[in-house]
């Protein structure tokens, strides 16, 4: 039995974000009730799925990234967990097309481990709901430590989502606020890396990101307006010292330009604006006087989330 099955995730930009709990000593029963709470945009630009499996004498694992083997820890974790799940074996091939950079806050891994559960589950028939296949995927992020809550925001309708409480899929509590749709998103990006790992062993860093966090989603749910959630969320990113000289530069040039407002992307050496589509060419101009042309991504936003492909 060969088959093959295509899924696609969005680009999920995290604005902002709230450490809930330590994961450390906790069993996976309890690491669904764990993560973060926080905000950002769906882009139509994402991860594509494609996984091909067939019948063999014992569970087989491969994956590429862009046409490239790779370990991709975490979609390999989900795999993993799936097959334990049945008792028949396969040989599963996970191909990767990501459209959006690598570890510079576009929730890459989630979308890759996300994508790749709901294919390999729709491919060899496991019974199981998108929340209970995201539970899977959100415990493998945290077991990995690319991700607090992802998955979770993921496995919303897209649009501006807001998770205001944490934990996986079906555990946590999803808001959204309303945003046109003929807005869209520019990105400028630097090509320095933030590991997220030495992020979230800090116990200096993570009471700060708390703290922060914390005042960010008091400050958005106070007046939930497009405006203020991106006022928030850069202010959440000065005082939790994420911000660098290169981001305040982009961010007051994406302002000039006619940006409704910009944030950080969490956690990457990035800035997202949120432009009216007429506005598209002169924000992104603005970004190219400062970075290659490569380093600039334009795209809509998605509102649909998580989904099979055909």
């Amino acid at each position: 039995m060969d088959k093959t099955v295509r899924a696609f995730a969005p680009g999920a930009i995290s604005s902002f974000f709230e450490i809930y709990d330590s994961s450390i000593g906790l069993k996976n029963a309890d690491l669904i009730n764990l993560g973060a709470v926080g905000g950002g945009f769906g882009l139509e630009k994402g991860v594509h799925t494609k996984v091909l499996v067939r019948e063999s004498s014992e569970n087989k694992i491969n994956i590429k990234i862009n046409n490239q083997r790779s370990e991709a820890k975490t979609s390999r974790q989900v795999i993993k967990n799936l097959l334990n799940k049945t008792n028949r074996k396969y040989n599963v091939t996970v191909e990767h097309k990501i459209e959006v950079p690598i570890g510079m806050g576009f929730g890459t891994s989630a979308g890759g481990a996300l994508t790749a559960g709901i294919a390999l589950a729709n491919a060899i028939n496991l019974p199981l709901t998108y929340n209970q296949i995201g539970q899977v995927a959100h415990v493998a992020e945290i077991e990995c430590q690319t991700g607090l809550g992802t998955v979770s925001s993921l496995n919303s309708s897209g649009g501006l989502v807001l998770v205001v409480e944490p934990g996986a899929p079906g555990i946590c509590k999803i808001d959204r606020i309303p945003i046109p749709s003929d807005y869209m998103i520019v990105v400028g990006f630097y090509k320095s890396h933030i590991s997220k790992s030495s992020v979230f062993s800090s116990a200096q860093k993570t009471e700060k990101i708390k703290q922060y966090g914390k005042q960010a989603l008091a400050s958005i749910l106070n007046e939930p307006s497009l405006e203020n959630f991106l006022a928030s969320c850069w202010s959440f990113s000065e005082k939790a010292g994420f911000a660098t000289e290169n981001l305040r530069r982009l961010v007051k040039a994406a302002e000039n330009a006619g940006a409704i407002g910009s944030a950080q992307n969490m956690i990457g050496e990035a800035i997202h604006a949120v432009v009216h589509e007429k506005n598209v060419d002169s924000v992104a101009e603005a970004f190219k006087q400062t970075l290659p042309s490569q380093q600039v991504i334009v795209s809509k936003i998605d509102f649909q989330g998580a989904r099979l492909r055909k």
